[in-house]
């Protein structure tokens, strides 16, 4: 598995990549409040072994503030220590990533050709929600 960088996390929480970038960060909570399945994490000073997160609260903390790269790098060790430590939780978050990055990706090409335009033009990607008021078209 590719590691899951701080960097990228922080992007995913503060929706920088636009819807993709919105539904990934949901896929990745849900992933991380999906039960842990190597047994019951005890309390050290019991005896036990040290408890490990399930990521849930470094989520959290990073939805509530997405520039901050401690909260992003704390989620990026929870969720490496977990995968580690579940199987079943790593084939997931290994799914969950390689998805992530693909809906990440891929590439723009906007060209005009043809000479002078007449009316405004507007290259992007990924626009939603846009409403253009424009004049009528007199000249028909």
């Amino acid at each position: 598995m590719d590691p899951i960088t701080a960097a990228a996390l922080g992007a995913l929480a503060s929706s920088a990549g636009g819807e993709a970038g919105r539904q990934a960060w949901q896929g990745l909570t849900a992933l991380v409040r999906r039960p842990f399945r190597r047994g019951t994490a005890q309390d050290p000073e019991e005896g036990g072994t040290p408890v490990v997160s399930s990521g849930e609260p470094e989520a959290a903390a990073l939805a509530a503030n997405p520039a901050d790269p401690l909260h992003a790098q704390a989620l990026a060790t929870a969720l490496g220590v977990r995968a580690a430590l579940d199987g079943e939780f790593r084939a997931l978050l290994d799914a969950w990533w390689r998805a992530a990055q693909a809906g990440a990706g891929g590439t723009v090409h906007n060209s005009i050709s043809g000479g002078t335009q007449s009316a405004p033009v507007i290259q992007a990607r990924d626009v939603s929600g846009l409403t253009f008021h424009l004049p009528p078209d007199t000249d028909r």
